[in-house]
């Protein structure tokens, strides 16, 4: 009798201990939907690529934006009211966003896509830092001011522009004091994490995004859907020509300190390069947990991981444009014992390469391009003699 007793108690609290669980989880769920009283949560807004932001909609037209920083941000229609319960950590932002000051040059491009330049009024760069012909003449006609670098803005000017909001990129991350000053001045500040996406297409859907944001989501969807059309096709050009051996490709620069900066196995750009039908030569590189997309490595340890590389591609994002392999020669003498320098298949990058956000497709045409030998007229990319 004593041992139906203990399987008897030991059975009530299995159910016990399963109903607390499952109340655990339920509760959890509430916790990320319910953030007011007066808000009923509709559903979350189905994201194809992208993992470092998500939406939730609620009835009304508002809309919960999360940033994997843990940031939130309820968006309220013009006219509605805001929930007076809401946590201190969400930050409300009225709609529509106007006189945006952009410090994330790589969201550009998607502002541009969305015909929506005309909500962004303050630049951290100059006319003449933009690749981006749009941006330049917005800024050449006084449409869209500079206001300062990410690091150092002009305080002042925007405030009294009255700017909605600041979208900064991740070097923002480097002087904390700078996003503080904004919020004290009660500008919000949205932190864009697109180049930390893994996925290529999964950077490119940051566009709906700024989308919401800017009361332009019909264009959002379009413009991602044409994107995500163009890298499918690259892709099946790829496999059509997939019967031959495997190519594989560098992609890097030399830092001021002749270090050589690549970009982690995990990240979006050696996506591309599969995607194009080649194979990025660093496999297992990096952590994919760490909060950085590239990493340094002293000359020799690159010479040793990426002298048989097929391809080479330089960035010249950071440190300029190449003119020729003797520029690449003068910043190692390693390069000398590279197989793609010795093979003449050395590449280099246009400056508009990482504000192009929107052109992943043809990025990542021009490298499948370069793969099979028809690289004339590439949009992206240009062969170094």
């Amino acid at each position: 009798m004593k041992k139906k007793s203990i399987l008897f108690v030991i059975g009530i609290l299995v159910c016990l201990l399963a109903a607390c669980g499952k109340t655990a989880d339920t509760n959890e769920k509430e916790h990320d939907t319910a953030i007011s009283q007066k808000l009923t949560f509709d559903h979350s807004e189905e994201l194809t690529y992208a993992q470092k932001f998500s939406i939730d909609d609620y009835e009304g037209d508002y809309h919960l934006v999360t940033v994997t920083d843990g940031s939130r941000y309820l968006l309220v229609p013009e006219g509605k009211e805001v929930p007076d319960d809401l946590a201190s950590d969400i930050v409300v932002i009225q709609e529509p966003v106007q006189n945006i000051y952009l410090a994330a040059s790589a969201a550009m491009d998607m502002f541009v896509s969305l015909d929506a330049l005309d909500s962004i009024r303050f630049s951290s760069l100059k006319a003449d830092g933009w690749y981006i012909d749009q941006a330049k003449e917005a800024m050449e006609n006084g449409d869209i001011l500079y206001a300062g670098k990410y690091s150092t803005p002009d305080y002042e000017q925007i405030v009294q522009g009255n700017c909605g909001l600041a979208i900064e990129n991740t070097m923002i991350l480097h002087t904390p004091e700078v996003k503080e000053q904004l919020e004290k001045f009660g500008i919000h500040v949205l932190v864009d994490y697109s180049s930390y996406e893994p996925e290529p297409l999964g950077r490119t859907e940051w566009v709906k995004l700024y989308g919401l944001l800017t009361g332009h989501e019909k264009e959002a969807e379009d413009a991602f859907n044409k994107e995500q059309a163009a890298m499918e096709e690259v892709q099946n050009s790829a496999a059509a020509s997939g019967d031959k051996e495997t190519k594989t490709v560098a992609f890097f620069y030399i830092t001021s300190n002749g270090q050589a900066n690549v970009r982690k196995s995990a990240d979006y750009l050696p996506k591309m390069i599969e995607m194009a039908g080649g194979q990025y030569i660093f496999k297992d590189l990096g952590d994919e947990e760490e909060a950085t997309s590239t990493l340094s490595m002293q000359m020799e340890e690159f010479y040793a991981g990426a002298k048989d590389a097929d391809y080479i591609i330089y960035n010249s994002t950071i440190e300029g444009e190449l003119d020729s392999v003797d520029d690449l020669l003068a910043k190692s003498p390693l390069f000398e014992k590279f197989r793609a320098v010795q093979e003449g298949h050395v590449y280099c990058t246009s400056k508009n390469l990482y504000q192009s956000t929107m052109e992943l497709g043809t990025i990542t045409s021009d490298i499948h391009r370069m793969l099979v030998g028809d690289d004339e007229d590439l949009t992206y990319l240009y062969q170094l003699k």
